[in-house]
């Protein structure tokens, strides 16, 4: 198939871009108390219903863990629930029936330790580790930057989300470039964000080229013209212009591309044609150039005769 410039566009390959599923979950974080995580209460005024820290004790040593009935003890109160509750709700009871026994009391419940929930990030970063969540949303972003970041074999197009018995394609490098929010959802518990490896897709230059080479393809697409050019181009007094051909296997068996680059003319085509994995470049040689192989060759046979001539003089 010879390309031209009324069929290029016909045969430029354009990479699928993946997808990012929508997470169901909305995109809102709003922090439940779980068992396992220690509350920490102040009431101001009464110093007597705030356990002390001490110099040697930190608010997580002190304060109130959540039971495995979902509970905790609070002083004149008694059993309070607290699973499955934002510190807010659970504020709003103490103070409701701590009003029994002071007047209009006043004070703030915060999570003093975060216990209960967590994310896994899992694959090609820097530190695959376990996260917990606490008041402020974690989206997958922030997760895999706390995860050391991605090294440089991930494929950040792939990453997988698995929530709930099902698997959600993430394509944080779209977001990183375009801002889709859908690509950069926020965590629930217990939410495992794994790193593909990015899959090796090369290219294959050869023939009657400076630098024969295979040709990397994960990282970014590739054009004809670009794969030309970054090897040096094609060898000036052998490759043939006219006969610079790309390989292609497709469903039908192969397809053969050829593109005339005798002309700047063919190396603006070549910048629209892509590479596709397992493409196989080659540039053949010029008439002119096997003449002079054989000239080559025969050269040595002839200064031998001539020699021999001599000798018979």
């Amino acid at each position: 198939m010879r390309l031209s410039s009324a069929n290029i566009k016909s045969y430029a390959r354009h990479d699928i871009i993946p997808v990012s599923h929508a997470v169901p979950d909305p995109q809102v974080w709003n922090y439940r108390v779980g068992v396992g995580d220690i509350l920490s209460i102040d009431v101001f005024d009464h110093p007597e219903l705030t356990l002390p820290a001490g110099p040697q004790r930190s608010a997580a040593e002190s304060g109130f863990r959540v039971q495995a009935d979902g509970t905790f003890f609070y002083p004149f109160v008694g059993q309070v629930t607290a699973r499955g509750r934002a510190p807010e709700t659970i504020r709003e009871e103490l103070r409701a029936r701590l009003a029994e026994y002071i007047p209009d009391p006043q004070l703030q419940v915060r999570v003093a330790a975060f216990n209960s929930q967590a994310i896994v990030v899992a694959g090609e970063v820097e530190q695959p580790n376990r996260q917990p969540l606490t008041t402020v949303p974690l989206t997958v972003l922030e997760a895999v930057n706390a995860a050391g970041g991605m090294r440089d074999t991930a494929d950040a197009a792939r990453v997988s989300l698995q929530r709930g018995g099902r698997i959600y394609n993430i394509n944080l490098e779209q977001f990183t470039t375009g801002d889709v929010l859908r690509n950069n959802p926020i965590l629930r518990a217990g939410d495992v964000v794994s790193v593909p490896r990015r899959e090796l897709a090369e290219a294959y230059l050869l023939g009657q080229v400076v630098r024969p080479a295979t040709i990397d393809l994960s990282r970014d697409p590739v054009t004809l013209t670009q794969a030309l050019t970054r090897q040096g181009g094609l060898q000036e007094l052998r490759a043939d212009a006219r006969g610079v051909f790309v390989f292609r296997r497709s469903g039908a068996g192969i397809t053969v591309f050829q593109l005339e680059v005798d002309s700047p003319t063919g190396l603006v085509l070549g910048t629209e044609f892509q590479l596709a994995p397992n493409d196989v470049v080659y540039v053949t040689r010029s008439p002119l150039g096997k003449w002079n192989d054989t000239i080559t060759r025969i050269l040595p046979s002839i200064s031998i005769a001539d020699r021999i001539d001599d000798i018979g003089i």
